[in-house]
């Protein structure tokens, strides 16, 4: 699993938990919705951290929150 595909899952579980559109996570982010399709539907292949952290605060997370899963920490390093 690339990093990109778990920033993805973990954005479309978040959501799923609160039962809350893409649009919707968008106007409780601030953000535009393009924004958030881009990065589900692999069009920002490097999302910025700021853009993460607004999706943060639009769900009441932490930046450590959104992180700590067993698929961020299951993650091999980048570089080799």
């Amino acid at each position: 699993m690339t990093t990109i595909e778990a920033v993805r899952n973990r954005i479309l579980t978040l959501c799923g938990e609160r039962s809350i559109t893409i649009n919707r996570l968008a106007t409780l982010s601030a953000l535009p919705p393009s924004s958030i399709k881009n990065i589900l539907y692999g069009k920002s292949e490097n999302p910025k951290l700021l853009t993460i952290k607004m999706i943060c605060d639009g769900l009441d997370i932490t930046l450590a929150d959104f992180f700590d899963t067993a698929e961020f920490n299951a993650l091999e390093q980048e570089l080799r």
